[in-house]
C-alpha cells in the first residue's frame, strides 16, 4: 500500500511539474510577442527617433 501511494504522489508531481513547464512555454511566448511588437513600434515611429523601446 505505501508504494501505491508512492507511486501516486511521484505522477501528482510529474503531472504539475508538466502543466508549469507548459505555462512557463506560454508565458515566454507572450513576452517574446510583447517584445517585438514594443521594438517594432518603437524603430517606425516615435517622432522620426530612431532607437530602443526600453531604458537601460
Amino acid at each position: 500500500m505505501p508504494a501505491l501511494l508512492l507511486v501516486l504522489l511521484l505522477a501528482i508531481i510529474l503531472f504539475g511539474f508538466g502543466f508549469a513547464v507548459e505555462a512557463l512555454w506560454w508565458i515566454a511566448i507572450a513576452v517574446l510577442v510583447v517584445w517585438l511588437l514594443g521594438f517594432v513600434f518603437r524603430s517606425a515611429g516615435a517622432g522620426g527617433r530612431r532607437g530602443t523601446w526600453y531604458r537601460w
